[in-house]
């Protein structure tokens, strides 16, 4: 009986390594798929089907308001012209544009930025910027609101014109 537990001191640890390689579990998770088994960049992407395209179903949709309406019946008033076009470098031009609004009667310049290419202008109770910029092998000169936008009113109308009269006869 001496000999018994012997055996089962090393059979002990024997079966319980046994065991566990057995019941281990590995095979369970074994990579059966063949979707699985490829890389990640050679797998199918797989999309949605309501993103497949985009929707379509409110895209020419106009909604209705009453300001289109209103908008519709006003009068059209006519935009003024509002820049022109001069043969000449642009900081040359930029500089008679200067000397052109220093003697314009009634303007008054707020600011300059040469770097822009701006003077920003007071000119019959209007605001608005006179832009001098590079076109081709010139320069244009234009008015536009601080939004970038052709201004509104007839001030900045009648400015491009002392402006091209006086600069490009």
């Amino acid at each position: 009986m001496h000999h018994a537990p012997r055996m089962s001191k090393v059979a002990a640890p024997l079966v319980a390594v046994l065991l566990m390689t057995g019941l281990s579990g590995c095979h369970w998770f074994k990579k059966k798929n063949e979707l699985y088994t490829q890389s990640a960049e050679t797998r199918p992407l797989e999309v949605p089907p309501d993103l497949d395209r985009p929707a379509v179903d409110k895209a020419m949709a106009l909604p209705a308001s009453a300001s289109a309406s209103a908008a519709s019946t006003a009068p059209a008033r006519p935009q003024a012209a509002t820049g022109f076009a001069v043969p000449a470098d642009r900081d040359a031009v930029f500089a008679k544009v200067g000397e052109a609004l220093a003697a314009t009667p009634g303007v008054q310049i707020a600011s300059k930025a040469e770097i822009l290419g701006t003077y920003d202008v007071d000119y019959m109770d209007s605001k608005f910027l006179v832009r001098v910029t590079r076109a081709g092998d010139g320069a244009f000169v234009s008015a536009v609101d601080p939004r970038g936008l052709p201004p509104s009113g007839e001030a900045a109308g009648k400015l491009i014109a002392a402006l091209k009269a006086a600069i490009a006869p």
